[in-house]
């Protein structure tokens, strides 16, 4: 039954692809074959990844990230994609299943909480590689991988810009789920502002979604309420929300309540007028670095970190209106401090 349903999903995913329908499998960016001959070191093969997402890659957040991230991976590689995304957790595994049946050589999982559906499926497809974005370095196997980003190091960079830009002395941080590397961000945040300045109070709270924008609102909302006048996320849509919110505080007049972006380069994007600056993580050199492995036939029974310094981590455009040329000196000089491990705290 398991395996009829499997081939069931597989025959309505490859349906809509062929009639170019919307939903949750909308149809494969192609990248075309010979960059994937030159790739492979002259093969034919043309390889596939797919991701599944439980939020949307639409939502200027997490989902938007991860998705272009893939995409530039593939492209630079030749490869074909694909992807699900809106997919509920009670779907993660069925929708893996889904693109194995299809004949994808490698299924992108852009976080933490896909790593026991992963674990399902990839017992029963040993021959088609998994990575698991943000996954705990004791998931991997023949055929799983984490790509890590640095969470402590992210967090840090956020922190010490936030602790220079704060006037109430109050931070807020909101997190989608409460999973490690998501705490790791938050413990990064409070330690890099407080030292900073010490007289920093970091309020958080879990929204426990990464797609609910009206409770990233009420929490941003009720941090406000607090006097929280700079916001750090990691929340995917839920970020969306709160930064919607802070854009309502401000109103018209001063920007006072600023929010620091992650994983894109917020600023340079024009998303909202409160952001001062961003966290960039290099998600597409990463997932890249695991394509090659799939292509070299070594993919597996490993952790790929990125960081500030192999250039996975980097810092985002400053919003210069908002954030002084004297704050950027200074926040520079803590972030060499922190490539150099003589961060202060």
């Amino acid at each position: 039954m398991k395996k009829f349903f499997a081939l069931a999903l597989a025959l309505a995913m490859t349906v809509s692809l062929a009639a170019c329908g919307g939903g949750s499998t909308p149809p494969a960016s192609t990248s075309g074959s010979a960059g994937s001959a030159a790739a492979s070191g002259g093969s034919d093969k043309v390889y596939k990844v797919a991701m599944i997402c439980d939020s949307n890659i639409s939502d200027g957040g997490w989902g938007a990230a991860c998705y272009n991230a893939m995409e530039a991976a593939a492209a630079d590689l030749g490869w074909e994609t694909n992807y699900a995304d809106s997919v509920a957790q009670s779907d993660y595994a069925n929708s893996m299943t889904g693109f194995c049946d299809m004949g994808y050589d490698m299924i992108f999982l852009p976080g933490n909480q896909y790593s026991d559906a992963t674990v399902q499926v990839a017992k029963d497809y040993p021959d088609i590689a998994f990575a698991v974005l943000n996954g705990a370095t004791t998931l991997p196997t023949d055929n799983i991988t984490s790509i890590l980003p640095d969470a402590n190091q992210i967090g840090y960079m956020a922190g010490a810009l936030a602790g220079l830009m704060s006037k109430t002395n109050v931070l807020g941080f909101i997190g989608g789920m409460e999973i490690d590397t998501t705490k790791a961000k938050l413990a990064g945040f409070e330690k890099a502002a407080k030292a900073i300045n010490p007289d920093i109070t970091v309020l958080s709270a879990y929204a426990g979604s990464f797609n609910d924008v009206a409770k990233g609102m009420e929490l941003a909302n009720g941090m406000i309420s607090q006097k929280a006048d700079v916001f750090f996320g990691d929340a995917s849509a839920v970020d969306s929300g709160a930064r919607q919110a802070i854009d309502a505080a401000n109103g018209s007049g001063e920007i006072a309540i600023f929010d620091i972006g992650q994983p894109a380069d917020l600023v340079a994007q024009s998303q909202n007028p409160c952001l001062i600056g961003s966290v960039v993580t290099d998600n597409a050199g990463m997932l890249k670095l695991a394509m090659q492995d799939v292509e070299a036939g070594s993919f597996g029974n490993k952790t790929i970190y990125g960081s500030y310094d192999n250039n996975c981590l980097a810092i985002g455009t400053f919003n210069d209106s908002l954030v002084s040329a004297d704050v950027q000196t200074s926040y520079m000089e803590y972030i060499n401090q922190m490539a150099a491990g003589t961060f202060p705290g």
